[in-house]
């Protein structure tokens, strides 16, 4: 007796621990959901950038950022961070975590995040996740002013080849257009672009045909830089004076008409 009776203990005990272990293994249907949701959050960098701009007497930036939206929680733990100073250039970093893509968040909306500098700001520049680039130099205060392809201080209207690649990339044309130049003074500029079409091939020998679309491009000097005002491909200076008759005679009466490819 007393030995079946140690026996029906050991066997209680046992089934004990296994129904305690089958009680952990098992897991509901909303454990399960809630475990596969928390997991699909991840790290994410903004849309985009919309501003930035100092607080606290410049020792903070506040930077303007689209992110993600819809009918569900789309973001959480945004995050403005100073990464470091180099060279007398502010890094920032702006990041949050959203959902995958099949979330439903695809819409879009507007946040505001704080970044901490330590000191003021000053006349350093920013840049925001390595590639937005914002100067308080000629801002408005206290929002900053952001940088384009030229950089933070493009170079004033001059007839020089590094002045008439600045009006090239200002002008709503593809990338990697060539130009000629047609005609320039302090005021005025006359660049003819061409832009190559068609796939990319080698020497028409082999059998390779390629084309190309001409334009003829007027510009007028602004502070900060050649700023494009018209096209016309026409000889002389009959067919830009219908649009333009400012421009002077000496720099269109010798334009020949545009080879347009």
């Amino acid at each position: 007796m007393w030995q079946r009776g140690i026996r029906a203990v050991v066997l209680g005990a046992a089934l004990v621990v296994l129904a305690g272990c089958g009680s952990k293994t098992a897991k509901t249907d909303e454990e399960v959901t809630g475990a596969a949701t928390a997991a699909a959050w991840t790290l994410a960098a903004p849309i985009r950038i919309d501003g930035v701009r100092t607080a606290d007497g410049g020792l903070s930036l506040v930077v303007d950022a689209a992110v993600p939206d819809g009918a569900r929680d789309c973001v959480r733990s945004l995050r403005g961070v100073l990464d470091t100073v180099e060279h007398g250039t502010i890094y920032a970093k702006v990041t949050y975590e959203t959902p995958d893509q099949d979330s439903g968040c695809t819409g879009t909306r507007r946040v505001k995040a704080t970044v901490k500098l330590g000191e003021p700001l000053g006349s350093r520049r920013v840049v925001v996740n390595s590639l937005d680039v914002y100067t308080p130099v000629g801002a408005t205060p206290p929002a900053l002013r952001q940088c384009g392809e030229n950089g933070c201080d493009p170079t004033p209207p001059r007839c020089t080849s590094s002045s008439y690649g600045q009006a090239v990339n200002d002008t709503d044309i593809p990338k990697h257009t060539s130009w000629e130049e047609r005609g320039c003074d302090d005021t005025w500029l006359v660049l003819d672009l061409s832009t190559r079409m068609g796939p990319a091939c080698g020497d028409a020998g082999d059998g390779c045909s390629s084309s190309h679309v001409s334009q003829r491009w007027f510009y007028r000097a602004e502070s900060s830089g050649w700023r494009p005002v018209a096209t016309n491909g026409d000889a002389g200076c009959a067919g830009i004076h219908k649009v333009l008759p400012e421009v002077p005679e000496h720099l269109c009466a010798s334009l020949s008409r545009l080879d347009r490819g």
